[in-house]
């Protein structure tokens, strides 16, 4: 059985990636609320179902994009239940196709590993070159679900908390298309 701990109001009691203890500081600094669980390590959308009704809340699904030549990058958000279709997000955004990009950009420009993708990596230098694209179907909830930079820590978030506080704080801004 997938394990999922109660659920916490406050940051970790230690940090696994320096990119999850940036994600805490930032929401501390930020004064945002939000509620994150603990897990066994979760890969796939499957592994987010116990999850999602932990924290009552749809889990996001956070993609790590490139165009061929891996020149331009995405970090595209969608619903975790939703099917992605190369040819619809580049046409929706007008680009030339694109496709996965190599877990080890993901790693030194997101400081993420697969399956930990999240919005928080605005906050790190090195994905000042990502663009960061939201699906509209995301943009409607209330809750963000994702991922605390880690593949064993997840939380719930107001949305609008990160549109309007934290990627304004990262310095970053985004898109948002409809496919």
């Amino acid at each position: 059985m997938f394990y999922v701990s109660k659920i916490f109001r406050n940051s970790p009691d230690r940090f696994r990636t320096p990119l999850q203890e940036k994600t805490y500081r930032a929401l501390a600094e930020l004064g945002l609320s939000f509620e994150r669980v603990d897990t066994d390590e979760a890969i796939t959308m499957e592994d987010c179902t116990a999850i999602d009704e932990r924290l009552d809340m749809k889990m996001v699904k956070t993609l790590f994009l490139s165009n061929r030549q891996q020149t331009v990058f995405y970090l595209f958000i969608t619903a975790g239940d939703k099917p992605f279709r190369s040819k619809d997000f580049s046409t929706a955004l007008e680009v030339a196709r694109v496709s996965f990009a190599p877990s080890e950009l993901m790693e030194q420009m997101l400081g993420t590993k697969i399956g930990a993708a999240t919005v928080f990596s605005a906050l790190l230098e090195t994905s000042r070159d990502v663009q960061i694209v939201f699906d509209n179907d995301v943009l409607k909830e209330e809750w963000y679900g994702c991922s605390d930079g880690t593949t064993t820590g997840y939380m719930k978030i107001k949305t609008k908390d990160i549109l309007h506080k934290l990627l304004p704080y990262a310095k970053h801004t985004y898109k948002a298309i409809s496919v």
